[in-house]
Formats: C-alpha cells, structure tokens, sequence
C-alpha cells in the first residue's frame, strides 16, 4: 500500500516537471524553435488545431522559422492565429510559406523572460511540494487506521521526501538550463 502511494506520487511529480518543460517551451529564447508555436491554435474547418496538425513547422535558420501549411487556404489563418497567440512574432508570407523571423532578445525582455522561467520553476516547486502532501496525509490516514506502525510510517514519509528532493533538484536543473538559453547572445 504504501509503495502504491509512492508510486501515485512520484508520477504526479513527473508531470509537474512534463508541465514545467511545456511553460519553458513557450517563453522564447534568441533562438528559432519550433516548440515556440506549440501553443498556436488554427481555425481549421470550425476547428481550434495545433498548428503542427496543419502544417510543417521547420528552422530554416538559426532566427527563422519556415511553415508550410498542407492547404494554401489556411496560410491567412495560421497568419492570424500567430498575431492572436501574443507570442510578439510577426509572420511574413511569401507565396504559400511563412516566414516567422525570431526578434533579437534585448536586456529588458531577456529579463522579464527569467523572471517569469524562475515563476514558473517556482510553481512546479509548489505542486510537488502539494504532491508531497498528498501522499504524507494518505500515509498519516493509513496510520490512524492502524494499517502500518508508526516505523513504517517514518520511512515511507522518508521515502517521499528523498523523491520530493529528486525532482526538486529537476526543476532547479531545468530553471538553470533555460536561464543559460535565455542568457545567450
């Protein structure tokens, strides 16, 4: 029982770094990716469509993005969805492909970028740190039923905490890479 709930934790934990990796993905560094317009949504026949179910997203160079949509009709959508997702990039067309040039990073921007990589590490803190919780109050419940002894109670929170320190140190890793990404000219 108490392995199930370490388990269910250290699941819940996981998806809260999976999380945190998508949040990074969409706070933009100098550099093209196309993991930057994951967030897109297109109009695709009445539908709201991840813009990477409607077309090619490529890096044509190190500031550029390169979409080919598969349907020429959607090129003034993907336009207009890249302008609604206020991602501050302006798509060019030419023909049926878009351009979307990556703007340089100023010391301002860079900043307000950190500022929020570091609210959004802080927030995965905070749900581990609830998962954590979570499962301490499960095994403390286990305890008041007589299920376990107060032993197994010690070393199951033990356990979770060493795999709360584990991913904590994950989120910490993660907020140091995308902080050196964002730091880089």
């Amino acid at each position: 029982m108490i392995e199930d709930i370490k388990r269910d934790a250290e699941q819940r934990m996981q998806k809260s770094i999976e999380s945190l990796e998508g949040q990074f993905n969409k706070i933009r560094t100098g550099r093209a990716t196309p993991a930057i317009l994951d967030v897109v949504r297109v109009s695709y026949y009445g539908v709201d469509t991840p813009l990477s179910q409607v077309a090619n997203v490529i890096v044509e160079d190190a500031r550029t993005l390169l979409i080919s949509p598969w349907e020429k009709k959607l090129v003034p959508e993907i336009e207009k969805a890249i302008y609604r997702s206020d991602l501050g990039l302006n798509p060019n067309t030419s023909g049926d492909v878009i351009r979307v040039p990556m703007p340089p990073l100023t010391e301002e921007t860079r900043k307000t970028y950190i500022k929020q990589a570091r609210q959004e590490a802080e927030n995965a803190r905070v749900a581990i740190r609830n998962v954590r919780r979570d499962a301490n109050g499960m095994i403390k419940d286990l305890l008041k039923e007589k299920e376990i002894s107060e032993d197994d109670q010690r070393r199951a929170e033990e356990a979770i905490q060493k795999v709360t320190d584990k991913y904590i140190a994950d989120v910490d890793k993660h907020l140091e890479s995308k902080e050196a990404d964002l730091m880089a000219i």
